[in-house]
């Protein structure tokens, strides 16, 4: 690999310079609410001027193309992020930009991509899909392809975060990071490294999404048939190359979070942070929240790397979230049709401080008695403890559950 090609301290210098005035320098905050054994901050790069990092990889690589290459335009593939960052960079170097992004991606995100000024093109299927046809665009017109992670200069942009991290805390033992197909802890653990060996930098996937750690265990790049995760911004079924090599080489550790403890994540970020991220954003606190990663006692960087979340998609993560945590539950009960049951029901629920935010009646199936029915409650509870107090108190009484 030529030496221009390469991932230099250099470089990301060179690149916290070219962003000083475009991609804001994100707060470090202390959370007390997510600090148990460690004390842990989080680095809003959701409150990035994009709502996520991506603009400061896209950024770099647009500015170090040369006058020829901006003549011919530019051509990205995204889920979202990384395209908002390109129409953002292509605008501000009066460059032509078509972005490619999966039919699937989110409504807000490809909207918002479109008013910074770059032409959309949405291709059916996944992130992957969207890349080839990208690459088929490329060579048809000539134009410039921005990858959105395997390239040295989108690494170098990204980090840069990893210098701001080192300036904010001086103590910082661990840095936790969001992991789809690399270029962000690549760039980082890159620079974090050479600057401060001792710090750990560990990498998080959705574990339905989880190509770069497969990778990262079996010491080989490992591509995925399918991926299925609603943190879209890190459904990536095949990793970088480029980033890969510089992920073995330099981070500490890989680990997997699921769909259910990423929305609790997010649920905790909003009520206790006041912090909006989307699943993608949210993967490195969910770690954090639920114990993946064996640290104690440390000073522990969470990077929160999106905010980019669609209301419709947050509304139904919402609910999940309480669901996770114990604090929204449905009981199934088995009744005899006759009157008092609800009453009953409603009453040994409140007793226990349950509060019913909906009831659904059910007719019995063909297998039970004619006068038997089903009642399904949606119930808002404080915990799981509660939850387990609410349904002895109703077996108590004779009632039987059904779920």
């Amino acid at each position: 690999m030529a030496e221009n090609k390469k991932l230099t301290l250099d470089k990301v210098y060179q690149a916290s310079y070219v962003l000083k005035d475009v991609a804001r320098w994100t707060d470090l905050i202390y959370s007390p609410h997510f600090s148990g054994d460690n004390q842990v901050y989080f680095k809003t790069e959701n409150l990035q001027v994009t709502g996520s990092f991506k603009l400061r990889g896209a950024y770099f690589k647009i500015s170090q193309l040369t006058d020829e290459q901006k003549a011919a335009g530019i051509i990205a593939c995204s889920a979202g992020n990384h395209a908002q960052g390109v129409a953002l960079g292509a605008t501000h170097a009066g460059v032509k930009a078509i972005v490619c992004m999966p039919d699937g991606a989110p409504i807000s995100k490809v909207e918002a991509t479109k008013a910074l000024g770059a032409e959309v093109q949405l291709v059916k299927g996944t992130y992957d899909d969207a890349y080839n046809y990208a690459v088929k665009l490329q060579e048809e017109t000539g134009a410039t392809l921005i990858h959105p992670f395997n390239d040295p200069e989108v690494m170098a942009g990204q980090g840069t975060i990893g210098l701001e991290i080192l300036d904010q805390l001086d103590k910082v033992d661990a840095i936790v990071v969001p992991v789809g197909g690399g270029g962000l802890i690549a760039g980082l653990a890159y620079a974090v490294k050479q600057l401060k060996p001792s710090v750990k930098v560990y990498g998080v996937q959705a574990k339905e999404a989880a190509s770069m750690v497969e990778s990262y265990r079996q010491d080989k790049l490992i591509n995925l048939e399918r991926v299925s995760t609603f943190a879209d911004g890190i459904a990536v079924k095949n990793p970088g190359d480029l980033t890969f090599s510089i992920i073995n080489k330099y981070v500490d550790g890989m680990y997997e979070v699921t769909e259910d403890e990423i929305a609790a994540a997010i649920l905790k970020l909003i009520e206790k942070q006041k912090l909006i991220t989307e699943g993608a954003g949210a993967v490195s606190a969910a770690a954090v929240m639920f114990n993946k990663i064996p640290l104690k006692g440390k000073n522990v960087v969470c990077l929160l790397s999106g905010g980019n979340i669609d209301v419709n998609i947050l509304s139904r993560v919402i609910t999940r979230g309480l669901i996770t945590s114990g604090r929204l539950t449905t009981f199934v009960i088995m009744l005899e049709d006759k009157p008092g049951q609800l009453v009953e029901v409603s009453q040994t629920i409140a007793e226990h401080g349950g509060n019913v935010v909906s009831v659904h009646y059910e007719g019995s199936d063909a297998n039970m008695a004619i006068s038997s029915c089903f009642l399904r409650l949606n119930v808002e509870t404080k915990d799981f403890e509660q939850i387990d107090q609410i349904s002895r108190a109703l077996q108590d009484k004779g009632f039987q559950l059904v779920e």
